[in-house]
């Protein structure tokens, strides 16, 4: 009510109108607080012993004291709903500023309301203004159904999130820890980012559960066979490295971002360089080349030690693909894997190559092709997979790609597969080779058999037909081989083992300066 004044000018104060008989009283200052500290205890985690608790993930991952959050009272006026499922803000990560989404598996199974989508939206509208690093911690059942107008088919709903993860794709770096479910629509949230780390028996992702498959299909699977961590990190190729616990997925996420700019106009930070941890060449890549060998051995010699961080290490594992530092210096490295199906390429390997060649231009990262290849797989079987178009998304991803390309041919560099592993005619700065390389459509003994099959054929004697092979392979080789390489300008410097290092080291700093082209296009047309 409202008192007037002794002189009747007017009202001299307001006094508040009495609370209501029987009306619930608003909340006091304590009572706020009281909320605040609720939302902070979270939800609670005891039904799952195993898993850390979400704000203890988040100490695990930022830097101690660095954690500014928001949102933290979203329903906050729903008992048992502490921050509606979601943690986000911002924190550190090295000194390094970043943007952090981390479910609660203990607030309704970490599942999205309209609130959680409303926080995870707006802390990745921040991450999309101020440039900054995402972190997803995902444990996640999905959507509630309950609220599915909350969640589902608006502008603020599940679509924006994934609109907003694909508008920050090579803008900023996207890091996601699996440590629980990722199911229905929500499995695209570790979809759409650079790197999932998966926690085996835990994380799992899936775009329906068992239960709903059985109903739709008639299979009868589990959660682990359909989604789990090691069937993507070995089959589907939608999970990067499986961990034993959540402590190390995180730790192995933050070590990620120390190969990755904080955006895509940056360039990755250096750190004091460190010798390899393995020296010595002497008989390790075979001049036959029909002989298996670990790439990873070679790597070890060419890199700092101890910091090849390897990508994908489980799936299609003919091809290795990972950052690494080179005196110091952040590279991205692709390679054939001769101990693997003889380092030829496949259909998931072109894929796995496409998309870490495209991580690396997108965050500025050199990248190294190490060549021992065959070429691409053939037959019927790959032929219906779509070997053609896969080759080509590889194809593409390199050639399209503006980051300094340096080519390594160790041993064989046969038909195509020579071509997707950054032939000179994909613009690389250098094309070196060991001293045993060998260059060509295809190896020499193939080659003759393809010239002289008729020939061949018609040779009846044994003996003869062998040493009219030998003399033809000779003449191959008299032909085809590494000095006409270097005489013809496709080969830049041919350098052993114990060099190579060195000259690479040289070549890339060389390279410093490096611009990209612009005004060009606005992107190609990926092979579907």
């Amino acid at each position: 009510m409202t008192e007037t004044a002794a002189n009747g000018a007017g009202p001299a104060w307001e006094v508040s109108a009495p609370h209501p008989p029987g009306a619930p009283a608003p909340p006091s200052g304590d009572d706020v607080l009281a909320a605040a500290d609720r939302a902070r205890l979270g939800g609670d985690s005891g039904r799952w012993p195993e898993k850390l608790p979400v704000r203890q993930r988040l100490d695990v991952l930022l830097d101690p004291g660095s954690f500014v959050e928001d949102g933290l009272l979203a329903a906050a006026t729903e008992p048992g709903m502490p921050g509606d499922g979601v943690v986000t803000g911002v924190g550190t990560v090295e000194g390094r500023p970043v943007a952090v989404i981390a479910h609660d598996f203990g607030v309704k199974a970490g599942s999205w309301g309209e609130r959680t989508c409303e926080k995870q939206i707006r802390i990745l509208e921040r991450a999309d203004r101020d440039l900054l690093p995402v972190f997803y911690l995902v444990d996640s059942a999905g959507g509630r159904l309950t609220e599915q107008m909350g969640f589902f088919p608006g502008r603020r709903g599940a679509s924006r999130i994934f609109h907003l993860q694909v508008r920050l794709s090579g803008r900023v770096p996207q890091i996601c820890c699996l440590h629980g479910p990722s199911a229905a629509g929500g499995a695209y949230m570790p979809a759409f980012t650079d790197w999932v780390g998966m926690v085996e028996g835990r994380g799992s992702m899936y775009l329906a559960s068992p239960r709903v498959a059985e109903k739709v299909t008639g299979e009868h699977t589990t959660a682990e066979e359909m989604g789990g961590a090691r069937m993507h990190a070995e089959v589907s190729g939608c999970g990067d490295s499986v961990f034993e616990e959540d402590w190390e997925a995180l730790a192995a996420a933050r070590l990620l971002l120390t190969y990755l700019p904080d955006d895509f106009t940056g360039t990755p930070p250096e750190v004091e360089p460190v010798e390899p941890e393995a020296t010595g060449w002497d008989g390790l890549v075979p001049e036959d080349p029909n002989i298996g060998y670990d790439v990873i051995t070679v790597i070890d010699r060419l890199v700092d030690g101890g910091t090849f961080f390897e990508i994908k290490p489980d799936w299609a594992q003919e091809l290795v693909v990972g950052f690494a530092r080179l005196h110091g210096r952040v590279v991205g490295l692709v390679a054939n894997q001769p101990q693997v199906r003889s380092g030829a390429i496949h259909v998931d390997s072109a894929d796995k190559a496409a998309r870490f060649i495209a991580l690396c231009d997108a965050f500025n990262v050199p990248l190294l092709f190490l060549q021992d290849v065959p070429g691409f797989m053939v037959g019927v079987a790959v032929e219906r997979q779509g070997i053609i178009r896969h080759g080509a998304k590889m194809i593409l991803a390199m050639s399209s790609a503006e980051v300094p390309k340096f080519t390594i041919v160790l041993r064989k560099a046969y038909a195509a597969g020579y071509y997707a592993m950054c032939a000179p005619g994909f613009e690389p700065r250098a094309t070196l080779a060991l001293p045993s390389a060998f260059i060509g459509a295809m190896g020499p003994e193939a080659s003759v058999n393809a010239v002289y099959a008729g020939k061949i054929a018609a040779i009846e004697d044994s003996d003869e037909r062998a040493a009219f092979l030998a003399a033809r392979v000779e003449e191959h080789r008299a032909e085809v081989n590494l000095l006409r390489m270097g005489d013809e300008l496709v080969v830049d410097a041919v350098v052993p083992g114990e060099g190579l290092r060195d000259e690479l080291i040289a070549r890339l700093r060389h390279a410093d300066g490096w611009t990209r082209t612009s005004g060009r296009r606005h992107h190609p047309v990926s092979p579907v």
